[in-house]
């Protein structure tokens, strides 16, 4: 069977490789599930990924395939399988896998303390942009059939699902945390996925990204119910003070600098999530006085999230269930650059270096059912 690949470490090494299709005797104590891929998301990680920015193939290969974000429908299932994963069912698969982290023996692995990450589709572990993979059950998460059109934004909607519930944990130690406004940074697909997230969950919001409205995703913002402000227009003081206080602040720029802005105007008891991984060495000079004093003061927190657990993912299929139902079309619209096909893997790239208004690009693999 056919598989996107590169050759970690080589740059634009992407490729078409031929591949064995896998089996469920691959998975031990017959937790195999056998799944044909649909369709597969792709973002700035298979991009740098292509670029030798980071990845690793895995042991007794010299290529990786890549894509992370996937979405299918189980053919075969072991004998051990739950239930609720079976044989026609539309599936998606996490990602990140466990190492030797007492907190990946507990299914935690997104919390790891290891020095090497298991990833698929990005680190030791090979993705899903190919016709077929098969995993471990306990790293498939069913879903309905109505999210047949959508289901391959779940990935991508986990990490918007780890921030905001994080949040409401770590607030726990306040006995009563009633979040009332919620300030979310940038509006490319995490940004659009978190602004969906806090306003499911009753949140006043803004989004506030470069861009100057309108465009389309200012639009979708505003199809939330949501309020749209460019930082090309107002700071996030002024944006704070228009807006604000702001309980809840989430990051999905990919800009560290504006990280100590949103530091100066998270309002009391109040959570700051962040979740761009970034690179490079910016630096910035900060009110790092006020910065401090305020979050002492005021019992503020700053946590960074990555990946998911089984908990974000559960979350995550059901807020997309209540955003079909309560947005009706507005996840459809974030999927707005397919590419028909593995073999059109350079197209794939190109829309994901070129095309500065693409919200998902996402690989069409074996057809629409």
């Amino acid at each position: 069977m056919k598989a996107i690949a590169v050759h970690p470490g080589k740059a634009d090494s992407i490729h078409l490789e031929d591949v064995s299709k896998p089996s469920l005797d691959q998975i031990p104590n017959g937790r195999g599930v056998l799944v044909r891929v649909l369709r597969v998301g792709v973002d700035g990680t298979d991009k740098e990924i292509n670029a030798a920015e980071y990845g690793a193939a895995p042991e007794g290969d010299d290529f990786l395939i890549i894509g992370h974000e996937n979405f299918g429908v189980v053919e075969e299932v072991g004998p051990n399988v739950p239930d609720t994963i079976r044989p026609g069912g539309y599936v998606v698969a996490s990602v990140r896998r466990p190492g030797s982290s007492i907190y990946g023996k507990i299914g935690l692995q997104d919390f790891t303390t290891d020095d090497v990450y298991f990833e698929r589709g990005i680190n030791l572990l090979h993705g899903y942009l190919t016709e077929y993979y098969v995993e471990d059950s306990n790293f498939v998460f069913a879903l309905p059939e109505t999210l047949r059109e959508v289901g391959v934004l779940l990935e991508p909607t986990t990490v918007a699902e780890k921030g905001i519930n994080h949040a409401y944990e770590i607030q726990r130690r306040l006995k009563v945390w009633e979040p009332r406004k919620a300030l979310i940074l940038g509006s490319g697909t995490i940004g659009l996925l978190m602004a969906m997230a806090a306003r499911l969950r009753g949140l006043e919001l803004t989004v506030a990204s470069l861009p100057k409205p309108p465009y389309r995703n200012s639009e979708l913002v505003e199809q939330l119910g949501a309020v749209y402000r460019s930082t090309q227009d107002s700071d996030l003081r002024a944006i704070s003070e228009e807006r604000g206080p702001f309980d809840l602040i989430m990051d999905a720029t990919g800009f560290s600098p504006i990280i100590w802005e949103a530091a100066e105007v998270l309002g009391k008891n109040g959570v700051l999530v962040l979740s761009s991984i970034t690179g490079g060495d910016r630096k910035v000079e900060i009110n790092s006085d006020r910065i401090n004093q305020s979050f002492v003061l005021g019992n503020k927190v700053m946590v960074g999230t990555v990946n998911a657990s089984p908990a974000d993912f559960r979350s995550g299929v059901d807020d997309l269930i209540k955003a079909q139902a309560l947005f009706p079309g507005w996840l459809d619209q974030l999927l707005t650059t397919p590419i028909h096909g593995l073999e059109n893997y350079e197209e794939m790239i190109r829309a994901l270096t070129e095309d500065a208004d693409a919200i998902k690009v996402f690989v069409e693999v074996n057809g629409s059912r």
